[in-house]
């Protein structure tokens, strides 16, 4: 009987917290009102098999309890119940992935008028491209990545010319316009997630996924990866600004493209752009195409790795208490080997770059070095 009125128990405050539970949806902020009620229609359908099967076990325990001089009685098939049960519980299956299919086929089929955005996803750091006047995306492959061409475009498509590519966590979108995303990631598992607009999908890699959305209302959501993808995950964070579509394009323009990016790699020393630089522009570039700022902040803020703010000829304390002064060769050494010296605070979540040049590696001191008051490294 106690255990009957536990049952019991459960069920009713199950439902009285589903009904005035504080927690539930996010507001809306794009078209896809259908997620939200193939969520509810989920809900509403195991809310009730759970509320049943319960109740039916609290009735089985009072109904056939334990008596005095009655013994159980053993029954050996019953075709009826079990025809019965693997009907009912077909249907119930079905029920659960009808809606979940049908939206989903919505989900990943954009009409024909989305603009289209290429999220790539990269420890732990978001980056966007977005297609120039022709309305088409280059070509990419991972043996183009490089320095100043991170994304891995094909330089010799002509259609990725004019690639409009945003080397920044926050994108740019306008209101009321459909979205088709294509989704990539550089190296591990991620998750493109904006919970206002309920979109959320996976990015493997080595494939390209896809999803559509229209943003319903102005405002900056934030863009967060729901897949864990390493130590830092947890900073692996974006924002999507959405505003009107004069304000877009104005954004737009001041973003530059994929040949300027190669004009600016192919740039020699002039009078105007001495060798220094060139040296700290190719360190810049190399932090963004590495990866180095999803981890370590150019403005002071606290992430996984220390900020680069003022860092260059500051004394750090290590995890083992000892004391180091921050210049240029242990710069290299924690590039080259991460795991040497970590500043104390911080976890051991830096992969090894052994394969830079000593070129590179100079650049990236010296890009360092600018975001320091501290003076230059002779």
């Amino acid at each position: 009987m106690a255990l009957a009125i536990v049952l019991v128990l459960i069920v009713v405050g199950a439902v009285a917290f589903h009904l005035w539970s504080p927690w539930w949806f996010t507001p809306l902020a794009s078209n896809w009102g259908q997620i939200d009620m193939m969520l509810v229609v989920t809900i509403a359908l195991t809310g009730v098999v759970f509320v049943a099967i319960n109740l039916l076990i609290a009735y089985e325990i009072v109904r056939f309890r334990r008596r005095k001089k009655q013994t159980a009685s053993y029954v050996h098939e019953n075709s009826k119940l079990e025809w019965t049960l693997i009907v009912l519980t077909s249907i119930g299956v079905v029920a659960l992935l009808a809606p979940g299919l049908f939206v989903y086929s919505e989900f990943v089929s954009p009409p024909p008028n989305a603009i289209v955005l290429e999220a790539v996803g990269q420890q732990w750091q978001w980056s966007f491209r977005l297609p120039g006047a022709d309305g088409r995306l280059g070509r990419t492959n991972v043996r183009h990545i490089g320095t100043h061409n991170w994304f891995g475009i094909d330089p010799n498509d002509p259609y990725g010319q004019d690639d409009i590519l945003v080397e920044d966590s926050e994108i740019h979108l306008p209101l009321g316009v459909p979205v088709k995303v294509l989704l990539r990631s550089k190296d591990v598992l991620h998750d493109f997630y904006v919970p206002q607009f309920r979109v959320k999908m996976d990015i493997v890699p080595g494939s390209v996924s896809s999803l559509w959305f229209t943003p319903t209302r102005t405002g900056t959501f934030d863009l967060v990866c729901a897949e864990y993808c390493g130590l830092g995950h947890y900073a692996m964070n974006g924002k999507v600004v959405v505003e009107s579509p004069e304000a877009y394009q104005a954004w737009l323009s001041t973003n530059k493209d994929f040949a300027h990016e190669l004009a600016e790699g192919a740039s020699t020393p002039n009078a105007e752009k001495t060798p220094d630089d060139i040296l700290i522009e190719t360190g810049e570039h190399l932090a963004q195409a590495k990866g180095c700022l999803g981890c370590h902040t150019t403005d002071g803020r606290s992430s996984v790795g220390p900020t680069w703010k003022g860092l260059f000829g500051k004394q750090e304390t290590l995890g083992d208490g000892t004391q180091v002064t921050v210049d240029g060769a242990y710069i290299k050494e924690s590039i080259v080997d991460p795991t040497a010296k970590v500043v104390k605070g911080f976890p051991p979540a830096m992969p090894a770059f052994s394969q830079l040049t000593d070129e590179e590696l100079k650049a990236l001191v010296r890009y360092i070095q600018t975001l320091s008051d501290s003076p230059k490294d002779k």
